[in-house]
């Protein structure tokens, strides 16, 4: 079971400041563009996209292809719809993957299943939103981690 509660940070001012509170102990700040002291709901929502399909697609790469990652970005962009409730109707993820002899196939596999199969919150919104996924791999050549190469010895 998922919890989730928020409480009213300042219950005498006119703000609309909320602390949220995951099931799991974490805290963090929710307010609207007036208040602009946190995220809105609604940005959580696309955060949590892109999350999701993070933690989907690094585990494939590091566990199922061992793909050498140094590094790894999701981007979000999401439409609304014009009228209330303003739900997403087109979300845009760009994967910005960053590695040594990162396997093209392998990324669009980590992607594929984590749309098609994994993502819980992707899986939720794919029902009012269209989905389009792009990404791009850059190489990067760090000499120790290519294979038998040693890491340089530091002396003090």
């Amino acid at each position: 079971m998922i919890q989730a509660k928020v409480t009213l940070a300042q219950p005498l001012k006119s703000q609309r400041q909320f602390v949220a509170e995951t099931g799991s102990g974490h805290h963090l700040i929710l307010d609207d563009a007036a208040g602009a002291t946190g995220a809105k709901p609604i940005e959580l929502v696309a955060l949590a996209l892109a999350g999701c399909t993070a933690f989907d697609v690094v585990t494939m790469l590091r566990q199922k292809h061992h793909q050498k990652l140094t590094g790894y970005e999701v981007f979000v962009e999401a439409d609304q719809a014009e009228r209330p409730p303003q739900v997403f109707t087109v979300l845009r993820v760009r994967h910005v993957l960053t590695g040594m002899g990162i396997d093209k196939q392998a990324v669009e596999q980590a992607i594929h299943l984590s749309e098609e199969k994994y993502c819980s919150v992707g899986a939720m919104l794919k029902g009012n939103a269209k989905l389009e996924t792009a990404y791009e791999i850059n190489e990067e050549p760090v000499e120790w981690l290519k294979p038998g190469a040693a890491p340089e010895k530091v002396c003090a």
